[in-house]
């Protein structure tokens, strides 16, 4: 019975001090405001950078694997923060459509918790936890063909312990 509750409690207990992190980060950025040298200061180094063709910058800071969030900081053209996504979203599920590449996805999404090849039907998945409940995690999965390319989507669940 004891570990059956740490295994329970330990999960839970880490994304609440990672929830608490982030609210405290999250709290000392101000759009309009806060400068990129700041945001960085703040959040750490961003794990990808994209330059947008106006001259912005994203910025990607991953959760996962065991966190539920991604964000995604956008920085002007003026260095100054326009932005802060959280971009696991149900809107941003549905905008992945077949056809869609990998970079698409990763620019959508952010850094997937998990990523898995299949051999047998010869193509890989990623997947995104979107929730936690008690003995069991969620996952929005984008499944890809043999050329990178998106066929499908689908959700599961995992039970934990």
């Amino acid at each position: 019975m004891t570990k059956l509750l740490a295994a329970l409690l330990v999960p839970a207990a880490f994304a609440l001090v990672l929830g608490a992190c982030d609210a405290d980060k999250l709290g000392k950025l101000r759009p309009g405001v806060t400068t990129a040298d700041e945001v960085r200061n703040i959040m750490g180094r961003p794990d990808l950078e994209w330059r947008d063709p106006d001259g912005s910058r994203v910025w990607e800071y991953p959760r996962t694997p065991e966190g539920i969030v991604n964000y995604m900081v956008v920085i002007g053209p003026n260095n100054v923060l326009r932005e802060v996504q959280q971009v696991l979203t149900e809107d941003n599920f549905r905008q992945v459509v077949p056809g869609m590449s990998k970079d698409e996805v990763r620019r959508l999404l952010g850094r997937p918790a998990h990523q898995r090849f299949f051999p047998m039907k010869g193509e890989t998945v990623w997947d995104w936890k979107t929730k936690t409940e008690p003995g069991m995690d969620w996952f929005f999965n984008v499944h890809f063909n043999q050329d990178g390319l998106v066929s499908r989507t689908s959700t599961n669940f995992e039970p934990r312990g």
